[in-house]
């Protein structure tokens, strides 16, 4: 019998980041430097054959938007395909709500629940974690990438 896990992807930037939870709690990961689009069909073929996947999670943004896009459309495939509910939660869950480079001196911060664009002079160091320790009170069914996240230029 396969365990029940939940499959956690961090795929904002390089490397990408995989939490398989169980119970809430991390008790694999996986990390690739690939490009999303190329591993994660096998990464995910591999999880699939290890593990009973109840839930599906991911971080919708901001960050790459090719790599957020990417993300969503296999998650929700995988979602729809083989009926396990995705949810999704912003960046800022996995960064301890630090800015997130948007592009020159801009970056995504959050206020309070809003995400805008500010003008930062040292740019932040985009390093995302797994958190030990999942609190599914911080995830949405609303799953939709953050693409209409303030104006970048």
């Amino acid at each position: 019998m396969l365990k029940k896990v939940d499959v956690l992807l961090i795929a904002l930037s390089s490397p990408i980041q995989i939490g398989i939870y169980e119970n809430n709690q991390l008790i694999d990961t996986i990390v690739s430097k690939d490009k999303s689009s190329d591993v994660l069909p096998s990464l995910y073929k591999k999880i699939f054959e290890k593990y009973n996947v109840e839930r599906l999670l991911y971080a919708n943004g901001p960050g790459s938007f090719m790599a957020i896009k990417v993300a969503y459309i296999f998650l929700k495939s995988i979602s729809i395909l083989k009926r396990i509910p995705l949810f999704a939660t912003d960046a800022f869950y996995f960064n301890e709500n630090q800015p997130i480079k948007a592009i020159g001196k801009l970056c995504f911060v959050k206020i309070s629940s809003e995400i805008k664009t500010q003008k930062l002079e040292i740019a932040p160091s985009m390093e995302f974690k797994l958190p030990d320790v999942l609190d599914y009170n911080e995830f949405s069914t609303t799953v939709t990438p953050l693409y209409s996240i303030g104006a970048v230029g």
